[in-house]
């Protein structure tokens, strides 16, 4: 059987990069998957008819999660529709990188909003349902720059080492009624992003990595899969690098 069999999840920013590798290995580990997107529907929803062929339930959501009302009514949507809410992937995140002494508030808000305060949006708009069914996986997006920090990097370090505060203590609230809440670091991920990025820049970031690798969306989505099944059933509170030894 498959590891995530008949179970629901939500994804935030599920069209592309690691949230769209998270989507299509749920959806191929037997999960009905809604994933949430800001703008570009006919993309969003060309990609949930696409994937909704292999039989699982596939649903698009236009949803701002650091918006706490539309984060709510994203939520409220999926678990009218289906039921229910098994898993929540939090993964929504930008960038406005900048060195501190010429980042702007709005660099510094906007981050704080779209990576920390979607965090919060999210995981309480699933408590009711989680709590009623007294069960339930968050699975928050950080990153190891939360972990270690990186210069030209202050608002996204604050914002990913926020979430993994958050996680913690996620878990030590809802622990007993059966909700687990754990966190991933992902290092240096190869997706469209990067692939705009110098190639000599990147191969000497893949040759700082242990495994001389850049990591790929699907290295983070096999991650996810594992927390958001019943192999990880006594994990919690922990916070899962997936960094190809970089912090080693």
């Amino acid at each position: 059987m498959a590891l995530l069999q008949d179970k629901t999840a939500l994804i935030t920013g599920g069209t592309r990069g690691i949230g769209k590798g998270i989507v299509q290995r749920f959806i191929e580990e037997g999960a009905h998957v809604a994933f949430t997107y800001v703008s570009s529907p006919d993309k969003a929803n060309a990609l949930a008819e696409e994937l909704g062929r292999s039989g699982r339930k596939v649903m698009a959501i236009q949803s701002d999660a650091a918006d706490m009302v539309q984060a709510q009514k994203a939520v409220d949507e999926m678990v009218n529709a289906w039921g229910g809410l098994d898993i929540l992937v939090n993964n929504a995140g930008i960038t406005r990188d900048q060195l501190l002494m010429r980042m702007s508030e709005a660099d510094w808000d906007q981050v704080i909003a779209t990576n920390l305060k979607s965090v919060f949006n999210m995981t309480k708009a699933v408590m009711r349902t989680m709590l009623k069914q007294r069960s339930g996986s968050i699975i928050n997006m950080s990153s190891v720059v939360g972990v270690k920090g990186n210069a030209g990097q202050a608002n996204y370090a604050a914002s990913k080492a926020g979430i993994l505060g958050f996680t913690k203590s996620v878990a030590l609230e809802l622990g007993s009624r059966n909700i687990r809440s754990n966190a991933i670091a992902p290092g240096f991920i190869e997706t469209e992003m990067t692939g705009a990025l110098d190639e000599k820049v990147v191969q000497q970031w893949r040759e700082s990595i242990p495994l001389k690798r850049g990591g790929s969306p699907i290295d983070v989505a096999n991650a996810c899969v594992f927390l958001g099944s019943d192999l990880s059933a006594y994990i919690t509170g922990q916070t899962l690098c997936v960094c190809g030894g970089m912090l080693t």
